[in-house]
C-alpha cells in the first residue's frame, strides 16, 4: 500500500504542476475577456430557464431532462463530500489564503462552463445504439474531426478512473464511523476495518439501485435532494457564523492575507497555497474538466446558449456560497489549528456551534451529498465506458463501479486523493484543448442567442409555458 500511495502522489504531483494551473485559471479568464462576459448580463434569463419558463414540450427537441434537472446532476456531483471534505483538506494543506483561491477558480470557471456546456449542446453525437449523447468525447469527436479521437480517448479513459466513487465512500464511511459506530462501541478508532467493510457492502447495494436508472433516475434523486441541502446547509451555517460574528472580519484578512503569502500553507510557500487552492476548487466546481458537459449534455434542449447559461451558475453555487460555508466555519470556530483533518474537521466546527448533535448535522450532508456525488458519477463514468467500448458494456462497469463503492470504504485517503487529482488533471487537458479550438464557434453562437433574446423572438414559449401551467392548475 506505501508503493500505491507513493507512485499515485508521483503521478499527481507531475500532472498539477504550474502548466494545468496555467491552463485551468488562464483559460477561464481567456473565456471571460473573449466572451467579453456578455454571458454575465443574463444571469436572470438563466434563473428562468431553471424555473421552466422556457421548457420544449416539442418532442422534436434534442435531450432527455429540464435545465433545472441537468444543473441539479451536475451540482450533485460538484457539491459533495469535496465541499465539505475538500475545504478542509485545502485549510490544512494550504492555509486559509488557499480558500482565496477556490473563489478565483470559481469567477473564471463559470465563464469556463458556459463555453463546455454550450459545446455540449452544440456538439452531441450518437453512440452506438444512435443514442445522442453530450460531453468532452462527443465534442472532440463531432467538432473537431475524427482526427482528434486520441483526445476524446483520453478525455473517456480518465474520465472512468476520476468519477470512481473512493473519495465519497471513504469520507462518509469515516465521518458514520466518528459519530455513530465509535461511541456506539461497534468500532474503535484502531480497529474499524469490520465496520468500514459491512458499510461499503451496504452503500454499494443501495447506491446501485438507484444508478440503474441511469440520468432520468439519477437527476429525479439529484433534483429532490440537493437543492434542500443546500439551503439546509446555509441554514446552520448562518446560525455558527451569528455566534461568532466577531471573528469573521479577521478571517477574511486573514484569507486575504495568507492568499498571498503563503505563511500558513505547509511548505509556508505562495507557490503552494496558489496550488492547493486551485487544486480543490476545481475538485469543488469542475470547472474545466468537462465532467459538467456529460449532464448538461442531457438536457432536452436545441439552444446551446440555454444550458451554458444555467451551467455558469454552478461554480458560484457549489464554490462561492457552499465552500465558503464550510471555509468560514472552520476559520471562525478555530478548529483548523488542531491536529483533525478532513470531514472530522469540519464536523468540529459544527460541534462547537450545535454541542451535541453538530456533527450528526454533518452527518446528514455528507450522507446525502457523498451519495448524491457517487450517483452521478456513476452515471459520467458509465457514459464513458459507453463511448470506448459500447453502450453494451456501460453494465459492466456499473456493477464494477458499486463494487469500488466498498473498496472505498476501506481505502487509504492519501492514496484516494492522490488517484483523483491525477485523474482529474488528464481529463482538464482534453477538455480544455478543445474548448479552446470551439471557442469562436461559441461566441458567434451566443451573440446570436442573445441577439434574437433581446428582440423578443422566444417571447412565445414563455407564455406557451404558462398557459399550460395554467391549464395543469385547472
Amino acid at each position: 500500500m506505501t508503493e500505491i500511495e507513493e507512485a499515485l502522489a508521483s503521478f499527481a504531483n507531475f500532472m498539477w504542476g504550474p502548466q494545468l494551473v496555467v491552463l485551468l485559471v488562464g483559460g477561464g479568464l481567456f473565456f471571460m475577456v473573449h466572451s467579453r462576459l456578455q454571458h454575465f448580463r443574463y444571469v436572470g434569463h438563466s434563473l428562468d430557464l431553471l424555473r421552466g419558463k422556457y421548457n420544449s414540450r416539442d418532442d422534436s427537441v434534442a435531450g432527455d431532462i429540464s435545465h433545472f434537472r441537468a444543473l441539479a446532476t451536475a451540482l450533485a456531483g460538484t457539491i459533495g463530500v469535496g465541499n465539505i471534505s475538500g475545504v478542509a483538506v485545502a485549510i490544512t494543506v494550504g492555509g486559509p489564503g488557499a480558500v482565496f483561491w477556490m473563489w478565483v477558480t470559481a469567477l473564471v470557471g463559470s465563464s469556463t462552463k458556459f463555453y463546455t456546456a454550450s459545446l455540449a449542446i452544440m456538439y452531441r453525437g450518437k453512440d452506438d445504439s444512435g443514442k445522442l449523447q453530450g460531453g468532452p468525447m462527443y465534442v472532440i469527436r463531432e467538432g473537431l474531426g475524427r482526427k482528434w479521437l486520441p483526445l476524446a480517448w483520453m478525455f473517456a479513459i480518465a474520465g472512468m478512473f476520476g468519477t470512481l466513487p473512493v473519495f465519497q465512500i471513504n469520507q462518509l464511511v469515516q465521518i458514520l464511523r466518528d459519530v455513530l459506530a465509535v461511541p456506539a462501541g461497534f468500532a474503535t478508532a484502531d480497529d474499524h476495518f469490520s465496520f468500514d467493510l459491512v458499510m461499503g457492502l451496504f452503500l454499494s447495494v443501495v447506491l446501485f439501485s438507484i444508478a440503474v436508472g441511469k440520468v432520468k433516475r439519477v437527476s429525479a434523486v439529484a433534483s429532490k435532494l440537493v437543492p434542500g441541502m443546500v439551503v439546509f446547509y446555509f441554514l446552520i451555517t448562518a446560525y455558527l457564523l451569528f455566534i461568532n460574528a466577531t471573528e469573521i472580519p479577521a478571517m477574511f484578512r486573514l484569507i486575504f492575507e495568507d492568499a498571498f503569502t503563503g505563511a500558513a500553507a505547509a511548505g509556508g510557500t505562495l507557490g503552494g497555497v496558489i496550488l492547493i487552492g486551485v487544486q480543490r476548487g476545481v475538485f469543488s466546481n469542475e470547472a474545466g474538466l468537462g465532467t459538467e458537459s456529460l449532464a448538461h449534455g442531457a438536457a432536452k434542449t436545441n439552444e446551446p446558449a440555454r444550458e451554458g447559461l444555467v451551467a455558469m451558475l454552478g461554480p458560484i453555487i457549489d464554490t462561492l456560497i457552499v465552500c465558503t460555508c464550510t471555509a468560514l466555519a472552520i476559520l471562525v470556530t478555530g478548529v483548523w489549528e488542531g491536529d483533525a483533518v478532513g470531514v472530522t474537521l469540519t464536523s468540529l466546527a459544527y460541534e462547537q456551534a450545535f454541542p451535541g448533535f453538530g456533527s450528526y448535522l454533518v452527518l446528514a450532508m455528507v450522507v446525502v451529498l457523498g451519495t448524491t456525488t457517487v450517483l452521478t458519477y456513476s452515471y459520467y463514468g458509465s457514459k464513458c465506458m459507453g463511448f470506448l467500448f459500447g453502450t453494451a458494456a456501460e453494465k459492466y462497469y456499473l456493477w464494477g463501479y458499486m463494487a469500488l463503492v466498498t473498496v472505498g470504504a476501506v481505502a487509504s485517503l492519501d492514496a484516494v486523493i492522490s488517484l483523483f487529482d491525477g485523474a482529474y488533471a488528464t481529463m482538464a487537458i482534453p477538455t480544455m484543448i478543445s474548448t479552446f479550438m470551439l471557442a469562436p464557434r461559441v461566441r458567434v453562437m451566443a451573440r446570436d442567442y442573445f441577439r434574437r433574446l433581446d428582440a423578443g423572438e422566444f417571447a412565445h414559449e414563455v407564455q406557451d409555458n404558462a398557459a399550460s401551467r395554467a391549464a395543469a392548475r385547472s
